[in-house]
Parts: structure tokens; C-alpha cells; sequence
């Protein structure tokens, strides 16, 4: 009976080697303790993860979906990021505002900030 529901699944699952990945997968949930989709009709696990895959009880997206979690190792969370300081000039200071919004410069003293900078000294090399 496998053989006919291997057949039957290859439409699903095109890939026979996922095929066998996911109905193995599905067979350990079952045996430890997922509820059936499909009569049992007195078929061991794999054969009826098998036949739940052929009659789209169970999505193969879904399972292959819990087959990557359950191989997971560690699971990575994404957070937002702290966003990153405005940029200064090299040797100007800018104090924070009193309202403790964002650094802000003004277009003078960002002026002021550029005329004391010092151009990198050239080499030959480059």
C-alpha cells in the first residue's frame, strides 16, 4: 500500500527525496502524539503521514515549514535597531539639545567646523 501512496504523493511533493524528508517528519509528530487526519485504517505512521500528504490533509509548504523549525538550532529574533548617531566633524563637539531631541548643528557652525579641518597630507604611493 506505501507504493501506491508514494504515487500518489508524488504530485504534491515532486521531489521524492522531500517527499520521504516530510512524510518521515510527520511520522515522528505522530508518534509523538499529533492528532490523525486520515482513518488509520490499522496503517503504521509513515504510511498514514503518507496519506494525509495524497489527500492535502497536510499542506507540504506547512510541514516543511516545521521541519526547518524543528532542525533549528537557534531560533535568531529580529529586532529593530538602535538608530545610529548623527555624524560630526572631526574635533567639533555638538551638545545635545535640551529637549533631548536629535544632535542638531547649525549651517554656521558646520562652516566654521569645516574651515578647521586639515587635509590628509598626500603620499606618492597612491
Amino acid at each position: 500500500m506505501a507504493r501506491v501512496t508514494v504515487e500518489d504523493c508524488v504530485d504534491k511533493v515532486e521531489n521524492r527525496f522531500e517527499l520521504v524528508l516530510l512524510a518521515s517528519h510527520r511520522a515522528r509528530m505522530i508518534s509523538s502524539g499529533s492528532p490523525i487526519e486520515v482513518e488509520r485504517d490499522r496503517d503504521k505512521n509513515p504510511v498514514v503521514a503518507l496519506r494525509e500528504i495524497a489527500d492535502e490533509q497536510m499542506q507540504p509548504d506547512d510541514l516543511k515549514e516545521e521541519l526547518i523549525h524543528s532542525l533549528q538550532k537557534r531560533v535568531e529574533v529580529d529586532e529593530p535597531e538602535a538608530p545610529l548617531p548623527a555624524p560630526t566633524p572631526m574635533g567639533v563637539s555638538v551638545e545635545e539639545p535640551a529637549d533631548g531631541g536629535f544632535n542638531a548643528m547649525s549651517e554656521e557652525d558646520l562652516l566654521r567646523a569645516m574651515e578647521t579641518l586639515v587635509p590628509p597630507e598626500r603620499t606618492d604611493d597612491v
